[in-house]
């Protein structure tokens, strides 16, 4: 595996949520999502990556979690109903993404406006050609999942490389 790019979305999930929402984040071992294997959520934060490396950052949370989370944020009860409920989120994914991004030695790379999703158990359907890696997250608030994926463009680094391939 290409840690240059898996280590950044780890430290910064921990470290935004350490400093944003006082929550300590554990992340598991990360996995790579099968293109049979469908990931569901009640809650995703999509964030896209265009310039040397293209691809997306999704923070997929239960109903319950996000719920948790976004209060926690907002410092106020969020319920998926509350008009600040998705931008909470957003804005959650779009640091997480913002901070790792930054990370990324010798590349130029822009993020997208946040785009948040809601309905139960839906389905961010995303590229099978590429892989995507799968980064659980535990804290007190709940439990939810990092994807990501990510292609380095030619000539940006030594090679093409999604993440999860080694270089």
């Amino acid at each position: 595996m290409d840690v240059r790019f898996i280590n950044p979305f780890i430290a910064s999930t921990k470290t935004v949520f350490k400093t944003m929402v006082a929550t300590d984040i554990s992340v598991g071992k990360p996995y790579v999502i099968r293109a049979n294997e469908e990931q569901t959520a009640d809650v995703s934060a999509v964030i896209g990556m265009s310039g040397d490396a293209v691809g997306c950052v999704v923070l997929s949370l239960p109903m319950t979690t996000a719920c948790n989370i976004a209060s926690k944020f907002a410092g106020m009860p969020l319920n998926q109903n509350h008009p600040d409920f998705s931008d909470a989120l957003g804005e959650l994914a779009n640091m997480v993404a913002g901070q790792a991004k930054a990370k990324f030695e010798s590349l130029n790379v822009s993020i997208s406006l946040p785009s948040v999703i809601v309905g139960q158990e839906h389905v961010v359907s995303q590229s099978r050609a590429k892989p995507r890696l799968a980064l659980p997250c535990h804290c007190d608030l709940g439990n939810f999942t990092v994807e990501v994926v990510l292609v380095v463009e030619s000539g940006a680094a030594k090679a093409s490389a999604p993440v999860g391939v080694a270089v």
